[in-house]
């Protein structure tokens, strides 16, 4: 297994979803980022986190894809060292995918591209990942209900 993949239901029309997810300020607010700027394809979103724990951390992110219910971008899972440099690392894709469902939208969040890490690197950023993006699909369906 080399990637993650999230899937819920969110009692909320899909333009709304796709707001919350599109937003810097809205994502910064279920996320637990204070970003920078807006997003935009091809550029580096940057960001302080304020998520507790890691506060200590700077968020970056490149937007690779924003189009209609389909929003994806490259980062470096897990991250958190700050002592560290992650740049000759190949990043991970974080796709979020949204469609009309019977409740209101279905939100697919996926991360890809594990395998690329470092050895040492693997195991702790999937699992780490894994547990992160299941209190993120919590997050974003409580902001937008």
């Amino acid at each position: 297994m080399n990637a993650i993949r999230k899937e819920i239901d969110l009692a909320a029309p899909i333009d709304r979803v796709w707001r919350a997810v599109t937003d810097h300020e809205e994502f910064g607010s279920w996320f637990r980022v204070r970003l920078d700027g807006p997003f935009r394809v091809g550029e580096t979103a940057t960001g302080a986190m304020t998520y507790p724990g890691y506060e200590h951390l700077t968020w970056q992110a490149t937007v690779e894809r924003m189009e209609p219910y389909v929003f994806a971008f490259s980062w470096h899972p897990y991250a958190i060292d700050p002592t560290v440099d992650y740049a000759d690392e190949t990043p991970t894709l974080v796709t979020f995918m949204l469609r009309p469902s019977t409740v209101g939208t279905h939100l697919t969040i996926a991360e890809s591209g594990f395998d690329a890490l470092p050895p040492h690197r693997f195991d702790e950023a999937l699992r780490m990942n894994d547990r992160g993006w299941t209190i993120q699909a919590a997050n974003i369906a409580a902001h937008v209900a």
